[in-house]
């Protein structure tokens, strides 16, 4: 008699309050499978973050670092990996995050075996992008911002439409405060990779 395979499960939640779930790493992989039209995050402590859909602004915003990060990666596809957000990171803590766009150096990525590539990457980016949209506390992005750097991130940028600036994170160094710039430098984690922000600011 052939069993029918039972079906995967589907987040459905209506959360009193800030209720908080806690998932193991395989049910969070379970839930994110299952609901790919979400953007699911878990914290180092098995916190289940679930980000709602952007904007029409956000969304735009975010095609265009995305793009421009794109553009710059097929010319220079020698040096890395870049990604989108649907990407999911492992980080060395136990979390798992998915940044707005993030780029892997061609080292790191090689060292991954094969099956590593296709799952939910164990890793830390490089270099991530967050995009602060209208339902994004600035508070929690940058603790996400921080999480990154601690966690082997060379470069990260915290982009801040709703208050005009940039936050830049280095590791070891204090975080730069950039009030509307018109554009921001790769440095040499990307070399030549210059973001235009005209589009973020408009």
């Amino acid at each position: 008699m052939t069993q029918v395979p039972s079906p995967l499960p589907t987040l459905s939640l209506e959360l009193p309050g800030e209720l908080t779930l806690h998932v193991t790493q395989q049910q969070f992989e379970t839930l994110a499978i299952a609901n790919r039209d979400l953007k699911l995050e878990r914290s180092a402590a098995g916190e289940l973050i679930v980000n709602p859909p952007t904007g029409g602004e956000s969304g735009k915003r975010n095609l265009s670092i995305s793009t421009q990060l794109g553009n710059w990666y097929e010319a220079n596809e020698e040096l890395g990996e870049a990604f989108d957000s649907s990407t999911g990171f492992k980080l060395p803590n136990g979390a798992d995050r998915s940044p707005d766009a993030s780029w892997v150096s061609r080292d790191r990525w090689n060292a991954l075996s094969p099956q590593e590539k296709k799952g939910f990457v164990p890793l830390c980016p490089d270099f991530v992008v967050e995009l602060r949209s209208d339902s994004d506390r600035l508070s929690k992005l940058q603790a996400k911002l921080q999480e990154y750097i601690d966690n082997g991130a060379q470069l990260g940028w915290l982009i801040d439409p709703q208050n005009g600036q940039v936050e830049i994170y280095r590791p070891g160094k204090d975080v730069e405060i950039l009030s509307k710039p018109s554009q921001l430098s790769g440095e040499d984690i990307l070399p030549g990779f210059i973001l235009n922000l005209k589009r973020i600011w408009a």
